[in-house]
């Protein structure tokens, strides 16, 4: 999901994209044709709606509509309107996209800074691995952030200041958000702390090395790791509370109850914290009570537990 107003921003991704000729599966003309006539009759569809979403067998075995409205979502021909559970419900842009917006047309030199800028904001400071990274710019190719230099040119022209960040005796060249330096010099954000849990793909952690060097916290999805092998559990959920990643649960759900089934906390003071993101998740996905599992260092689970209840 990303804010209507970046859709001008976007144009070199969806010009690059064009211009590959493809992303996952090659579409076919005819079939991108039928898709486009079928949403001007009809409006807004699913991928089922319009024929069918999958051949059958694996996920990426997708049908030749599938393949088709995805590359015309590619392009931006088509846009995803809203959602339907997990299911896109696509449309033309023109019903979508507000006129003025539709009709702005900006060289890739100037999506690049507007979306260095849009990182920068988000993130408060950026390195050059950040800037390429919030975006995904890498994967498109992107020469305006392809050396130091050039970053840099990007960074400045967005508004950003130069700033050295570091630690361990090695200084990185960075940009602040102007703003963020403003508030910092304040004193820090007042009243925008958070306690929650947050979800593994939360753009505040999905960079994994960013996440190490701001918060000295190791997080990694293990999802996809043999269950032997992991070490805190299948989707686990790192703690945000005062501005820090404090801990980790894995949660799962039993009827009404959520269930902590594996959680660890990073000092004791996070025991509080924890109880009231978990009453917090409990309520998000409609259960009225939660179970704790096993607790690292198991001493605190005392703790926890009065404060649960």
């Amino acid at each position: 999901m990303l804010p209507i107003e970046e859709w001008p921003s976007y144009a070199f991704r969806r010009r690059a994209l064009r211009a590959r000729g493809r992303r996952w599966h090659q579409s076919h003309e005819k079939v991108c044709a039928e898709v486009l006539a079928r949403l001007r009759a009809e409006g807004p569809l699913t991928a089922t709606q319009l024929g069918g979403a999958k051949k059958g067998g694996e996920w990426w075995d997708w049908s030749d509509t599938k393949i088709a409205v995805e590359w015309l979502l590619d392009t931006g021909e088509v846009i995803c309107a809203r959602r339907t559970g997990w299911r896109r419900v696509y449309d033309l842009p023109e019903r979508v996209v507000p006129a003025g917006l539709l009709a702005t047309d900006l060289p890739d030199s100037e999506c690049v800074i507007r979306l260095a800028g849009a990182a920068a904001r988000a993130l408060g400071i950026v390195t050059r691995p950040d800037l390429i990274d919030y975006q995904r710019l890498g994967q498109f190719g992107v020469r305006a952030l392809s050396t130091a230099a050039a970053a840099s040119d990007v960074a400045l022209a967005a508004g950003l200041v130069p700033v050295t960040i570091g630690s361990g005796g090695t200084a990185v060249a960075a940009w602040a958000d102007p703003d963020a330096l403003g508030e910092a010099a304040a004193g820090g954000p007042a009243g925008r702390h958070r306690v929650t849990l947050l979800s593994p793909f939360d753009s505040l952690i999905w960079d994994r090395k960013r996440t190490l060097r701001m918060f000295g916290f190791e997080h990694r999805l293990e999802a996809y790791v043999p269950q032997a092998k992991r070490v805190h559990g299948y989707f686990t959920m790192p703690l945000l509370a005062r501005g820090r990643l404090l801990g980790r649960v894995d949660p799962a759900r039993s009827g009404r109850t959520l269930v902590a089934r594996q959680l660890s906390l990073d000092t004791p003071a996070a025991a509080e914290p924890m109880a009231r993101a978990l009453r917090a998740a409990a309520s998000w996905v409609g259960c009225d009570d939660v179970q704790l599992g096993r607790v690292d260092p198991p001493q605190l689970a005392p703790r926890l537990a009065a404060a649960l209840s």
